[in-house]
């Protein structure tokens, strides 16, 4: 029988004295704690208040996979986030989540997705045509555009009008901001509430859903069939017959703005930066790429599937920056593991960014080596590599993400030699993991 052991802790005054600097970044205060206490330490933040935070990657197998049912996620995302989002897949939990995950699904099957890749790439392409070349640009606010445009037409086709979009884009960011700064900054609560903020957000948010109520209703009445995921959405049926209500397909639909733009925008701005600085990387993404359009032009699916450099680029990255950099839940009942022991209700906190950068598990863990992700090596880290999660609440869009990111590195490379203006990538770890000031010259390729 294994021993019990305590969970280091770190006291409250050790978190109240960095307080400031935890507001601005907490990834170094936790890297410290990880290398003074271990893969596993309790971070105690009030009276009887505390957070035990971990690198340990069985430990995050064994929540997110292994023993998933006695794991809920924190109200951060069930009420925080609902509030401005609804109850669809990323907040949700129980039996509604497990209903909605098992209708929704399908919709985001390979066969599926396939028929949208040709919508996807020209939306990439058709954006990537605005950009001045030979000037410093910041990439995220360019592949920020990109990325939301593109769920979009795989949402609607053309059915939002310009001003739509930007009235979406704008609302989703808005909110996102807004979540952010509650939760940097809870003692703020009473003048967010009383000075009439949230409501504000809250009622931009109406604003939005007004849209897409709209858009469904036009849709609704259409007898033009466009296999988009609007069309796939409104043509499923619970297993009693009934279709998702029309609130339930935009709290759906919502969530797939959310997850499905900012965390690819970050990460594409993230992977052209690694790029600018191994231009040898440019370089045989961009030599692949060209090979493959002269056999697969037209044949999407089977350019990213042969896309294996660009593939590893975008691997690396998530890696190296995943999107989702930490991942919470709440153990439903006391818990063990290995020596350790969890009351029930504890707030875990994964970090994912500690995992992927983990010196007994990556050799050279801070360098940039899309090698590792070669296809005769990549399966050997699956225990180990978690940019969409894992278990049955692994990323629903996870495949849709993928594809779209290797055609974006590659059209981007097709056009533009990448060249760096600074010799560092900075960060700014938010809900999600932001780049900072992703400046980069984007050079018209000869």
């Amino acid at each position: 029988m294994s021993v019990v052991k305590n969970i280091p802790e770190v006291s409250t005054f050790t978190f109240l004295r960095q307080a400031i600097s935890i507001l601005n970044n907490p990834l170094p205060f936790h890297h410290k704690n990880f290398e003074r206490y271990g893969d596993t330490f309790k971070l105690n933040v009030g009276p009887k208040s505390y957070a035990i935070f971990s690198r340990d990657a069985e430990l995050a197998e064994y929540v997110l996979q292994k023993n998933w049912k006695n794991y809920k996620k924190s109200p951060i995302q069930t009420k925080d986030l609902a509030k401005y989002l609804g109850q669809g897949l990323l907040t949700a939990e129980g039996d509604h989540w497990r209903t909605q995950r098992k209708l929704i699904q399908p919709a985001f099957h390979k066969k599926h997705i396939e028929h949208l890749l040709t919508v996807i790439k020209q939306t990439i392409v058709d954006e990537l045509a605005s950009i001045k070349p030979n000037k410093d640009i910041d990439v995220l606010p360019m592949f920020s555009n990109l990325a939301f445009k593109v769920v979009v037409k795989a949402l609607f086709s053309n059915a939002a009008s310009d001003s739509e979009i930007k009235l979406l884009q704008g609302v989703t960011e808005e909110n996102q901001e807004m979540l952010v700064k509650e939760l940097r900054q809870p003692y703020l609560a009473w003048y967010f509430k009383h000075f009439g903020i949230i409501e504000k957000h809250l009622s931009r948010s109406k604003a939005s859903r007004d849209v897409l109520q709209t858009i469904i209703d036009k849709r609704r009445n259409s007898s033009i069939e466009y296999n988009d995921l609007l069309d796939m959405l409104l043509q499923t049926r619970y297993d009693d017959g009934s279709q998702m209500s029309d609130e339930q397909l935009i709290d759906e639909i919502l969530v797939l703005f959310v997850a499905g733009h900012e965390t690819t925008a970050n990460a594409l701005s993230f992977a052209v930066q690694l790029l600018a600085q191994h231009p040898n990387w440019q370089t045989k993404v961009v030599s692949q790429y060209k090979q493959i359009l002269e056999q697969h032009d037209t044949d999407i699916m089977s350019a990213i599937a042969m896309s294996a450099y660009a593939k590893q680029v975008v691997e690396e990255t998530l890696r190296l920056y995943p999107p989702a950099y930490f991942i919470d839940r709440v153990n439903i009942e006391d818990d063990s593991f290995k020596t350790y022991q969890f009351k029930k209700e504890s707030s875990i906190l994964l970090s994912i960014i500690e995992i992927h950068k983990h010196k007994d598990l990556w050799e050279n863990p801070e360098e940039f080596n899309p090698n590792r992700f070669s296809p005769e090596k990549a399966k050997s880290y699956s225990s180990q590599y978690f940019p969409f999660g894992a278990g049955p609440r692994k990323c629903i869009g996870n495949n849709f993400a993928m594809y779209e990111m290797i055609i974006a590195i590659s059209e981007v490379l097709l056009r533009f030699e990448i060249l760096p203006t600074k010799d560092t990538i900075e960060i700014n770890p938010l809900i999600t993991l932001k780049p900072k000031n992703a400046i980069v010259r984007l050079q018209p390729r000869a």
